[in-house]
């Protein structure tokens, strides 16, 4: 018996299965492993598809490495400059699904941005077939797009060549696999060739992703036929059995321990790997232990695909709830919307509070995909209503504003046709009025306020700086007056009385004299002659003398100075002032005696009719005081 014999009985195979076997075509005996070994589920296609998808890209770890922000709460500019850092540091078959989140998210923001310009621009008067906005960030982020798509098509076409090269190669080693079985050599000549062969598969490179799970389990299948079929020695097959079975266990207790992790992202991306390893690097195992460990495997692939399908849901119910969150930020715009606002402090106001609420939309998540576009377009339209009553308000602000602008320059006119007038009693009372008047106008176009203030206020600063230039040289020994009753006044408040009435009232006299000799003050410095007044009283108060006859005199002097005011008005004030209080003694005369009628029965030396008559009697004489300083006044205002 040959060497091939006794390796054939050793394996337990007749020669007629081998046969049998071999009539049977290579499509029905891939699908007969794949229904008795493989039984796909869902969680191992779910593996198996993510692989073939990495198995196109062999920048595949490149890319999961890659963080996914959220893209949908950055600003335009945020975008822009996120699209452009991966272009130029990543590659481009690795940010496929980055580029195209940034981009839905930036042509979304940017026509919402369109149509608030649009809407400003149609408020403002314009005409909608004019409209036209530029951007130059919208062009930077084209430009950048345009970089990626480039270098996209560029390397897809590099892929494209190496992926049909790779593919020959790979069915190349299969066919030379199938040969292997039928070659009349050594049988260590024949497993050498089988594993280089084996080291050829694993250096081939990648394959288009639709070839990639044929390819593969054809590989498997001719490599198991090797196995179980080729004429091995035992001890060389169980050798390579045992190697196998060590490291898929290995493989295994690894995916156990995965199913325990909670980093669901991490454990699948293991995962892949480990699915990868037990796919392409390692070779079958004896047949009673195939079922059993694909088996084993199988069930800690599921635990994970299960519990990301959990994640999943719960993923679900957060969207929810940022829906629910979205949904109340686009009531609180509509709310703010609707709040009264009259000035352009309270739309300011309103202006941040909706800029608020709209960073915090932004900021709420993701929502579920079936409402996501329903959500956003509602999002769109209450800002968009905002906006259009925002705009509505500042084109009536702006007509407002316009009015106003015309009525300063009214002002404006009439300051510089004024400002070199020396008829000043009539033009600084206009003046002062369109002073006022500026004040109450209200706002005009911010950039016109500065430039009509600077020259309203040079107008009017330029006449009253004359006004004053004039004033104080016509007042300029009235100026000298005053210092010199301001040195007179110092002297007064140091005299000291000598106790001899007539002696101390002669003295005071004199200084009354000497007051009234100096002249008139200042207009602005007349609250000296107050000050001159109460140090009279101080003085007057010190002398031994009739009460009466020291008020008369101070009245005199005060007459004195009213006079000197050179301002009739002053003295017919003092004069109203008396005739009133003239009128209010009598009247209090007049109710004392009448209510001494009700005290007919009563004597007179009754306590109070004794206090009404000496009440009567006070009043008496205050009259008689009033009516003296009356004829006094009457003489100076002759």
């Amino acid at each position: 018996m040959s060497e091939q014999d006794n390796l054939l009985q050793a394996d337990g195979k007749p020669e007629n299965q081998k046969t049998e076997n071999s009539n049977l075509t290579e499509e029905n005996q891939v699908t007969e492993q794949q229904e008795n070994h493989e039984e796909h589920d869902e969680a191992v296609n779910e593996i198996e598809a993510v692989n073939a998808e990495d198995a196109e890209d062999e920048g595949t770890k490149e890319r999961h490495e890659i963080d996914v922000k959220d893209y949908h709460a950055m600003e335009l500019e945020d975008l822009a400059a996120e699209l452009e850092k991966l272009v130029n540091y990543e590659k481009p078959q690795a940010i496929k699904s980055h580029v195209e989140d940034i981009r839905a998210e930036f042509k979304a923001k940017f026509s919402a941005l369109l149509e608030e310009k649009k809407e400003e621009f149609l408020n403002e008067g314009g005409n909608e077939i004019d409209f036209y906005y530029s951007s130059p960030l919208q062009k930077q982020f084209k430009e950048t797009y345009f970089v990626y798509r480039d270098k996209l098509n560029t390397h897809y076409k590099t892929i494209e060549k190496s992926h049909k090269e790779n593919l020959e190669e790979r069915l190349r080693i299969i066919e030379e696999i199938k040969g292997l079985i039928n070659v009349e050599e050594n049988i260590n000549t024949t497993y050498k060739h089988f594993k280089d062969l084996q080291e050829q598969w694993r250096n081939a490179g990648a394959i288009p992703r639709d070839k990639y799970n044929n390819t593969w389990n054809t590989y498997h299948h001719h490599v198991e036929i090797f196995y179980d079929f080729l004429h091995l020695n035992r001890d060389l097959r169980d050798l390579d059995f045992k190697h196998n079975l060590e490291q898929k266990l290995k493989i295994i207790e690894r995916a156990e321990e995965l199913a325990q992790d909670d980093n669901l992202n991490r454990a699948f991306r293991e995962l892949q790997v480990l699915h990868k390893l037990w796919k392409e690097d390692l070779g079958p195992v004896a047949k009673e232990k195939r079922d059993e460990i694909w088996n084993r495997f199988k069930a800690a692939t599921k635990i994970i695909h299960d519990k990301r399908q959990e994640y999943f849901k719960d993923l679900d119910k957060i969207y929810e709830l940022n829906l629910q969150t979205k949904q109340a930020i686009i009531a609180k715009i509509e709310a703010v919307s609707k709040k009264p606002g009259n000035t352009h402090s309270a739309w300011q106001n309103k202006i941040k509070e909706v800029e608020a609420l709209r960073k915090e939309f932004f900021s709420a998540g993701k929502v579920p995909v079936k409402v996501n576009e329903a959500t956003w377009s509602k999002f769109k339209n209450v800002v968009r209503e905002f906006n259009r009553n925002k705009n509505a308000f500042y084109k009536n602000l702006k007509k407002e504003q316009h009015t106003n602008l015309e009525k300063k320059l009214e002002l404006i006119k009439i300051a510089e046709d004024n400002k070199d007038n020396e008829d000043f009693e009539t033009t600084t009372p206009l003046m002062k009025k369109i002073q006022e008047e500026w004040k109450n106008i209200g706002h005009v176009p911010r950039r016109d306020s500065d430039k009509i203030w600077k020259q309203f206020k040079s107008a009017c600063n330029h006449y009253f700086n004359k006004f004053h230039a004039i004033k104080d040289a016509e007042n300029k020994e009235e100026f000298e007056v005053y210092n010199k009753k301001k040195e007179l006044l110092e002297t007064m408040k140091t005299l000291e009385m000598t106790g001899d009435n007539d002696v101390d009232l002669k003295l005071i006299k004199e200084h009354i004299a000497q007051w009234k000799a100096l002249g008139s003050v200042p207009r602005n410095k007349r609250y000296i002659e107050g000050k001159f007044n109460k140090t009279l009283d101080v003085l007057f108060d010190s002398l031994k003398m009739n009460k009466d006859e020291a008020e008369m005199l101070k009245f005199e002097n005060k007459l004195e100075s009213l006079s000197n005011a050179k301002d009739s008005r002053l003295l017919d004030n003092e004069y109203t002032y008396i005739k009133k209080k003239i009128s209010e003694v009598k009247g209090e005369i007049n109710q004392l005696e009448n209510n001494l009628q009700f005290f007919t029965n009563v004597k007179k030396d009754n306590p109070l009719v004794k206090e009404v008559h000496k009440n009567i009697d006070k009043h008496k004489a205050s009259l008689e005081n009033w009516k003296t300083k009356l004829s006094k006044l009457r003489s100076f205002m002759k």
